[in-house]
């Protein structure tokens, strides 16, 4: 079960059947199904205290992922801040919209077991994101336009 929630900022408006049936539809390419997952949208300010508190980490991000999965049932609670998704899609040229999509199935590629460390494994990381996002929305890959499909209002 696939659940969206916000804290301390407004939840972009998502098509939400769509978007869970494409993180559905990327899982089973890895040979996982969906437990529970929860995306918590929030601001610059909580991402900041969610990586001081349980990563040790004093800096921003766009996504913090935190894997409760069992065997081939992945779970977990995934943190995004849109101000941070904003500001990466001001710096990479993007739409805002197709920059969420990346940091949404980044979370699930997590889940499935891809790691982002090393320069190896991060090449292989953008690989994955770009198949997800061009799986959702032909148009729309390597950090380049496309069709948005989701909102920020």
């Amino acid at each position: 079960m696939l659940n969206y929630f916000s804290e301390n900022i407004k939840i972009p408006q998502i098509r939400r059947r769509e978007t869970t049936a494409w993180i559905k539809s990327v899982a089973q390419n890895y040979g996982k199904k969906i437990g529970d997952i929860s995306y918590i949208f929030c601001n610059d300010e909580k991402i900041l205290e969610v990586n001081q508190k349980y990563l040790q980490h004093d800096y921003f991000t766009d996504v913090i992922t935190f894997d409760y999965s069992e065997n081939d049932v992945i779970s977990g609670d995934i943190f995004i801040s849109l101000e941070t998704v904003k500001s990466n899609s001001e710096k990479y040229n993007t739409l805002y919209n197709n920059e969420l999509q990346r940091v949404i199935i980044h979370g699930i590629l997590h889940l499935c077991g891809l790691k982002d460390k090393t320069e190896k494994d991060e090449k292989l990381m953008r690989e994955a994101e770009n198949n997800a996002l061009e799986q959702l929305n032909p148009s729309c890959h390597s950090r380049e336009g496309g069709n948005p499909q989701i909102s920020m209002q």
